[in-house]
């Protein structure tokens, strides 16, 4: 019996227009900035119509990395709200892969835009087994201080009584043909602007510790410090953090350079520790586990795996020989990848945009 299980920031599925551009330029659409826009209904009435265009082929695009994943369940970030998703299934999923994810959840959480985790299931697997949800729970409400993780180091403009998770920990109990799976799906607080002499992920890194230690408390909680081993779980998402990534030197006349580093510390070394989960990921090349490219121009790009299906050991090593997929596609051009990894790319997929998100799709296949 197996189950294909899947994760996907699918970056900003959205119901909203988002105005704030015409007082706020960082916010302001590089396009628009083209034109002589005079008031703020002119530029109302152009974002309308930019986002709208866009988004109709950035959709599409996303429908077919997940069509390509050909999950039974999808655990998504940065959508919306539920009716961004049943409009997002109904009008691209559905025309590509028919009545595939009739069993949708979310649950509101505490991003300050109001980017929610969600999961499309379908009713059965490949096979025919039955995906049921059993329970599901919200931990959008813990605080550093009910856990006692409250550092000065979080930042100054938070207190022990705030709310850990940026946006939620999603737990879920599944059986899958009678057989138990609980998942557990976040997206954790993304890398900021750097401060007090710190790049953007330096000076996050203490929240995203302190969500990776929040997560990991969950779990011990539910099935007992220590005893987790046995069981059958899995923590998908974007983990917006890596333990390792790819150094790209060089430039398009002269070619380039792929240099694998390792990151002294991150945020996801409380997964590692102890052996408490399993990154699947390490089954594939070093220079093949990348599921986003970073730059901020010519002198700072790198390739690295930012979204994650973390295995209990035991699901890891029922699943020895499984790999993770990753699905590229949908990427833009301007993503430059190692030598023997190119893909032909969806129709439409632009240098930048539009594209099936920032992110790739992972996938695994999962013997349960």
């Amino acid at each position: 019996m197996s189950l294909r299980l899947a994760t996907f920031n699918i970056e900003n599925l959205m119901t909203r227009f988002d105005f704030t551009g015409f007082r706020n330029q960082i916010r302001q659409d590089r396009v628009l900035r083209l034109f002589d826009i005079r008031n703020e209904a002119e530029y109302q009435r152009l974002e309308e119509a930019r986002t709208v265009a866009h988004t109709d082929d950035t959709r599409q695009h996303s429908a077919l990395a997940i069509a390509d994943a050909d999950a039974d369940i999808l655990c998504l970030q940065e959508t919306d709200n539920m009716a961004a998703l049943q409009a997002f299934e109904y009008g691209y999923l559905f025309r590509m892969v028919g009545n595939g994810y009739r069993q949708k959840y979310l649950i509101e959480g505490n991003d300050s835009r109001g980017i929610d985790v969600s999961v499309l299931m379908r009713e059965e697997t490949r096979d025919g087994q039955r995906i049921e949800c059993v329970d599901i729970r919200s931990h959008a409400s813990v605080t550093y201080r009910d856990f006692g993780l409250y550092t000065p180091d979080l930042g100054s403009g938070l207190n022990p009584d705030d709310k850990i998770f940026k946006r939620d920990c999603l737990e879920m109990d599944l059986r899958i043909g009678g057989r138990p799976l609980t998942l557990y799906v976040v997206h954790f607080k993304s890398m900021g602007p750097g401060r007090e002499g710190m790049d953007g992920r330096q000076s996050t890194m203490p929240v995203r510790m302190a969500e990776a230690r929040a997560v990991r408390r969950i779990v011990e909680n539910r099935f007992g410090a220590g005893r987790t081993a046995d069981k059958a779980f899995a923590i998908c998402g974007d983990m917006n953090d890596y333990q390792e990534k790819l150094a790209i030197e060089g430039d398009r006349r002269n070619g380039y350079r792929f240099v694998p580093q390792q990151e002294p510390v991150s945020a996801l070394d409380t997964f590692t520790e102890g052996g408490f989960a399993v990154n699947p990921m390490l089954r594939r090349p070093v220079d093949d586990r990348w599921t986003l490219y970073h730059s901020r121009g010519p002198e700072e790009r790198h390739l690295c795996q930012l979204d994650y299906i973390w295995l209990s050991p035991s699901l890891a090593e029922r699943n020895a020989h499984h790999v993770p997929e990753i699905i590229r596609a949908g990427q833009p051009f301007r993503t430059i990848f190692p030598p023997g990894q190119e893909v032909e790319r969806y129709p439409r997929v632009g240098w930048d945009r539009p594209k099936a998100s920032d992110h790739c799709p992972v996938v695994m296949t999962l013997d349960l």
